[in-house]
């Protein structure tokens, strides 16, 4: 058969056929960058370690599929993978492991104070110990200074269900280098989620609908905020999330 008499419809499908192995090869190289991604995140590697979280990745279409111990880290789990390139969208089939579960509201307080704690980089949380009673939040353990002691006792007391929080934490006699200088590197995706879920803990920052993106660090936040003084807090708030070097607030202000 002579080339000018075939078809050029049969031509292309020819050429396809030869590119298609080509193109799922990629995408098969895309999903596997991904879940390493995940797995490989601080997030993944320090909030969820404990956890059972399965990442698959077809086409750039990510099912979560596992048990969590906590309810936050659910989201925390979507919220990193979700911001990860070559993402598509994210089927969240996560389930709560059914441990011990908390029926005493002083100690479902404490969890909930934390777990705010938690994700804040001034504010060493293994040193700190949590404990509520009626409302009244206690905090104990050692602070690297004042300002250290502080800023718990500020965050603390923007958890929902807080009444009163006694800091009782001493502050160390000698001298501690601070921890904004030993942090370690935080991938985009994991601080970008970690703002997230910080604002969601915070009872002051709770019901802002912002939109968070992180380039190397540097966070940008986009959303209305309804005064300049809680516009200044949600920046306040991210700028000591781990692994946020500068926070970049885009939020306008709704007018009255």
């Amino acid at each position: 058969m002579k080339l000018e008499n075939i078809r050029p419809s049969v031509l292309f499908l020819a050429a396809g056929a030869l590119f298609l192995p080509c193109l799922s090869l990629r995408a098969s190289e895309m999903d596997d960058r991904i879940e390493s991604a995940a797995s490989n995140s601080y997030v993944y590697k320090t909030y969820l370690k404990d956890d059972a979280v399965k990442v698959k990745s077809e086409s750039g279409v990510v099912t979560l599929t596992g048990t969590v111990k906590e309810r936050f880290h659910k989201s925390l789990a979507a919220d990193t993978v979700e911001v990860l390139p070559g993402v598509k969208s994210v089927d969240n089939q996560l389930t709560l492991k059914e441990e011990t579960s908390v029926d005493n509201a002083d100690r479902w307080l404490s969890l909930k104070v934390e777990t705010a704690l938690l994700f804040h980089s001034d504010v060493n949380v293994m040193k700190t110990k949590v404990s509520a009673e009626n409302g009244t939040v206690y905090l104990r353990g050692e602070a690297a200074d004042t300002e250290e002691k502080d800023l718990a006792t500020g965050y603390a007391g923007d958890v929902e269900g807080v009444k009163v929080v006694k800091n009782e934490m001493t502050v160390s006699k000698t001298p501690v280098e601070p921890r904004r200088t030993m942090k370690e590197k935080v991938d985009d995706a994991s601080v970008t989620a970690l703002v997230k879920a910080s604002q969601l803990a915070h009872l002051s920052t709770s019901t802002i609908t912002t939109k968070v993106e992180t380039r190397e660090g540097v966070v940008t936040i986009s959303g209305v905020a309804k005064s300049a003084e809680e516009k200044k807090h949600v920046t306040k708030l991210a700028s000591d999330i781990h692994g946020v070097d500068k926070v970049v607030n885009e939020m306008t202000i709704k007018e009255n």
